[in-house]
């Protein structure tokens, strides 16, 4: 029986790098004649380049149909693979370009909202001033949209939370706390109460993040545990602009982290509001793939960060 050494061995003399391209460009659009366009081969080429790949392999990556080529359970593994070499050829090429240019690497970076203003934010600035030249790039995005990005290769290292499934193909360096606030415009009628209630909530307006996110998932279990249900008049909202802006704009209240709405507090746009939201948030911390290298610009930032976090920066 063919060993997983001598198996990879053959993958890497009879697949190069055009049929990982394929593949991707296929994952990408769908049919054989687009992906052979986007590649600039013509489509008896891509053809039997999907021929070589389904035979190096042993086993079919599509089935056929009258629409395109539709991914069998190993194509879609195969398929995730392809992007991934991709992104991080992509990545390389982007590496080697600016170095022939003079410049100095690249960082690409996926941050929770929370972790954003305090922790990413000064950590970038530091080794901005360290290596001006390093081309950094910052995705804010929920934590399973970021551990997605992370398995998928478009990012290098996440500051977020793992999920269940994540554990045990990412390295995880707990960093600190987010602490959730309940904020409203200034001058919101719950503001002038000594001390809210649950059922006081109910009847305000609501700015929700999406159902996957922790807080989310956190707020609402705490309606069911008072026996409440989870407030009707709502506007669910990934971004964190727009949800600012709507608690400026409108009665609607929040649950956000301190770190977040702080200078909007300072300048006196939003109040935090007298309510305890006793429930804590699993640690954030940074994320790694397990199974790749960590870049010498990705250390460098990560001791930034841990710098940062030692040093107080946040709540």
């Amino acid at each position: 029986m063919e060993s997983v050494i001598q198996m990879g061995h053959r993958l890497s003399n009879r697949l190069r790098l055009k049929h990982w391209a394929l593949l991707a460009a296929i994952a990408d659009s769908g049919t054989l004649n687009k992906a052979a366009a986007r590649l600039n081969v013509t489509q008896p080429t891509a053809t039997k380049l999907l021929g070589d790949i389904e035979q190096a392999l042993g086993l079919p990556v599509f089935t056929r149909h009258a629409r395109g080529l539709l991914p069998t359970p190993l194509g879609q593994e195969v398929m995730a693979f392809a992007r991934l070499e991709q992104e991080r050829l992509g990545r390389f090429a982007e590496h080697l370009e600016r170095m022939r240019r003079g410049g100095h690497g690249q960082l690409v970076i996926g941050a929770i909202m929370g972790a954003a203003p305090d922790v990413v934010a000064l950590a970038v600035a530091r080794i901005k001033e360290e290596r001006p030249l390093l081309d950094v790039r910052i995705v804010g995005e929920t934590s399973d949209q970021i551990g997605l990005m992370l398995e998928r290769g478009e990012i290098e290292l996440a500051i977020g939370r793992p999920s269940e499934p994540q554990l045990g193909r990412v390295d995880f360096l707990p960093l600190a706390n987010e602490t959730l606030v309940l904020v409203a415009r200034r001058g919101h009628a719950l503001s002038r109460r000594r001390q809210i209630e649950w059922l006081d909530l109910v009847d305000w307006p609501w700015i929700l993040q999406a159902k996957s996110s922790p807080t989310r998932k956190l707020l609402e279990e705490a309606f069911f545990e008072h026996h409440i249900g989870v407030p009707e008049n709502q506007v669910e909202c990934a971004s964190i602009f727009a949800a600012l802006q709507l608690l400026q704009t409108t009665q609607a209240v929040a649950l956000l982290p301190e770190a977040v709405v702080r200078d909007h507090v300072k300048a006196k746009l939003l109040t935090v509001l007298p309510f305890r939201f006793q429930k804590a948030l699993p640690v954030f911390g940074v994320l790694t793939r397990r199974a790749d290298p960590v870049s010498e610009p990705a250390q460098a930032f990560m001791a930034h960060v841990q710098q940062v976090v030692q040093g107080g920066a946040t709540a």
